[in-house]
């Protein structure tokens, strides 16, 4: 491994986020070489020693699940409740990091990593990774064509404008989103505000990468090369992602074919 950042360095190595591990850094908990350390940009390799509380650490291999996630499982690390979590669902000794969030109503393509760095960038709006969504809204009349365009171009809610959107009908009252932002509840806020109720919620792509055949419950280890295709996702923030913008021409996650309508 060639020399890094001191922050990126332990989170590399699985001890917290990015922005956790140069907390440490600050707090005087990091030593290198044995002397106490309180610059996360400081840059050390394999050659150092590092330790966090004492103990040393060094970056591990960089492991990304992806997780068909049921309903009813929390999509942190751990849970004060006790529910079951999407890391429960790995066989992994590692410290993992669930990728965003995902309600616990709300079930599909979760991704799972040991690395914080990634998983924070995967996940901040900067970068603008795509996710896709299929929504099912409960009774009522078909989903009108204003509808559809009122998700598209964008919907006022109490945090903001939210940005614009692909959305491609498949059902009379079912459609898919694709989303570059990921607030709280975002998708269903959306559906609230032009006056309909989400009945089912399904993240069937994230970024790249396309939840397929996966079994709802089931884990799949990524490829190296599909961690890679992640890495190229947010290789820098991106000015081309902001409110405003023009969607792709594209209706089908999985195919490219259609267009926004």
């Amino acid at each position: 491994m060639g020399s890094m950042r001191l922050g990126k360095y332990i989170a590399h190595a699985g001890v917290a986020s990015r922005r956790a591990s140069e907390q440490l850094i600050f707090d005087g908990r990091v030593t290198v070489d044995g002397q106490t350390v309180t610059d996360p940009a400081r840059d050390v390799d394999d050659g150092n020693r590092v330790t966090v509380d004492g103990d040393r650490v060094a970056p591990e291999k960089t492991v990304v699940y992806v997780v068909n996630k049921p309903l009813g499982v929390i999509s942190t690390a751990d849970d004060p409740e006790g529910r079951k979590t999407v890391v429960d669902l790995i066989s992994n000794e590692k410290r993992l990091y669930p990728v965003g969030r995902l309600d616990a109503n709300s079930s599909g393509l979760m991704l799972v990593t040991n690395d914080g760095d990634l998983a924070n960038k995967l996940s901040h709006p900067s970068y603008g990774v795509a996710k896709t969504y299929r929504v099912r809204v409960r009774r009522g009349s078909p989903l009108s064509k204003t509808e559809l365009e009122q998700l598209a171009h964008g919907i006022e809610l109490e945090d903001g404008m939210t940005r614009r959107a692909e959305v491609t009908k498949t059902g009379q009252r079912e459609f898919e989103i694709v989303i570059k932002e990921g607030r709280n509840r975002q998708i269903r806020r959306m559906c609230e505000a032009i006056g309909r109720d989400v009945g089912e919620l399904q993240r069937v792509a994230f970024g790249p990468l396309e939840l397929g055949r996966l079994k709802e419950g089931t884990v799949r280890k990524l490829s190296p090369e599909e961690v890679q295709s992640l890495w190229q996702n947010v290789a820098e923030p991106t000015a081309r992602v902001r409110a405003g913008s023009k969607p792709k021409q594209r209706g089908n996650a999985r195919t490219g074919r259609g267009k926004t309508r």
